[in-house]
This record gives structure tokens, C-alpha cells and sequence, in this order.
């Protein structure tokens, strides 16, 4: 039987907590705490942007997890990880690229630059886009789960090019907003880490329900497929026997 719903108790109960979190973090962010020194009220954006882009990695890290799992153990569970993963991470990275993109126009003068972090990043969309592409090009079950794998290990290769992008070369955006050497503390930190675990709750209750489709999805392909089969049996007069 097909459930009517991905939904449960416990997504539910996240599903709460996260819209609770955003509350609090977007009251924290707009009202309490104060102006950046330098960059004003722009500097707000960090709160939503970072946030995302952590889940958004965290979402490619279990693709390639998942991929690399599947490669090993040919395990159902894990490739339906991947590819739940890549997709609900490509929504944070298209929240990434959105909210940079406001962030840039007070602070460069300009929506959008050809900086290397933006464009390392622009690969990086482009990549897990492909992933998908061929996840969703026609072949055998196997088949497509093994060559979206190595699509996915190669994609990740550009993740920490991303992340090492401002260190590497010099552009308009800035270094790491997290690292030993950031400035920032205090209130403006504390929300920005509670900004961080909040998305990182919103990520996962996306995760669940996108797994929860994409296992039923299979469900359905594999009985159509035995079902095809079973009809190509009739077709050429075999017979099924069942043994007790």
C-alpha cells in the first residue's frame, strides 16, 4: 500500500522546531543584534547565507558518502541517500547563490562578478545540476546508480576548491566567515552558530521526505519492471512454478 503522506510524528515535531528556530534567529538577526562596523545592516545577510551554505556541503559530503557506499555495498538504502542529498543540497545552493547575490550588490556595487569564489561556486551548481541529469537519464537500475556515483565523486572535487577559493586567489569576496582567525563573537556569533544548526534541522527534515519519495519512486520502477517482465513471460508461454 502507498502511504498518503511522507510525513510522521517525529518529522512533525522537527518540522516545528525548525520554523520555531527561524523565528528566533531572524528576531536575533533583525532586531538584536547590532550593525556590522564596516559593512552596516548588509552584514545581516550573513545570518541566512552562511547558514545555508554549511548545509548545503553537508548535503554534497552525504552524496559522496552515499555514492561511495553504494560503490562498495551495492546498498539500496545508501544510493537513495545520494541523490535525496544532492538534490535537497542544490536548493541550498541555490539559496546560497540568491543571497550572495543581495549581499554583493551593497557591498561590490554589483549583483553578480566573476570573482573565483563565484565562479568556482557556478561549477559547483553546475556539477550536482549534472549529477541529477544523469540520475534521471533512461538505463537499468545498476547501471544508473553506479555511473551517478562517479558523477558525484568527481563533483566534490570542487567543494573544497570552493571553500579554499578565497585563500587561493585574490577577489572581492571576503576570507572564511568561521575560522581561527575571524573577528566575529559575541551576540553576533552565538546567532550566527544558532542560524547554522537551525538550517541544519531545515536540511534534514527536507532529507527525510525527499528519501522517503525517492524510495517510493523506486518501489514503483521495480515493480513495473517485474511486472514487465512477468508479462513478457505470458507473452512467450513460460510458466512460473512456485515451489512450497
Amino acid at each position: 500500500m502507498v502511504p498518503a503522506h511522507t510525513g510522521s510524528r517525529t518529522t512533525r515535531l522537527l518540522g516545528l522546531a525548525v520554523l520555531a528556530g527561524i523565528a528566533v534567529v531572524l528576531v536575533l538577526a533583525l532586531a538584536v543584534t547590532g550593525p556590522d562596523a564596516v559593512q552596516g545592516d548588509a552584514a545581516r545577510l550573513i545570518y541566512l547565507h552562511v547558514p545555508v551554505a554549511v548545509s548545503m556541503n553537508v548535503g554534497f559530503g552525504l552524496c559522496t558518502l552515499g555514492s561511495v557506499m553504494w560503490l562498495w555495498k551495492k546498498s539500496r538504502w545508501w544510493d537513495t541517500v545520494a541523490v535525496s542529498a544532492a538534490e535537497v543540497g542544490l536548493v541550498f545552493t541555490g539559496l546560497t547563490l540568491v543571497t550572495g547575490m543581495v549581499w554583493g550588490r551593497p557591498t561590490w556595487g554589483v549583483y553578480w562578478t566573476w570573482d573565483a569564489r563565484l565562479t568556482t561556486f557556478s561549477l559547483l551548481f553546475l556539477l550536482y545540476l549534472g549529477y541529477l541529469v544523469v540520475r534521471h537519464l533512461p538505463a537499468d537500475l545498476e547501471v544508473r546508480n553506479r555511473r551517478s556515483a562517479y558523477v558525484a565523486l568527481l563533483a566534490f572535487v570542487d567543494v573544497p576548491i570552493v571553500y579554499l577559493s578565497v585563500s587561493w586567489w585574490r577577489g572581492l569576496h571576503q576570507t572564511a566567515t568561521l575560522s581561527l582567525s575571524s573577528t566575529i563573537s559575541g551576540l553576533m556569533l552565538f546567532t550566527l552558530v544558532l542560524g547554522i544548526v537551525v538550517s541544519l534541522m531545515g536540511f534534514l527534515w527536507l532529507l527525510v521526505h525527499r528519501f522517503r519519495v525517492a524510495w517510493l519512486e523506486d518501489e514503483v520502477e521495480i515493480a513495473g519492471l517485474d511486472l514487465a517482465i512477468s508479462e513478457r513471460r505470458a507473452e512467450a508461454g513460460i510458466v512460473e512454478v512456485s515451489t512450497p
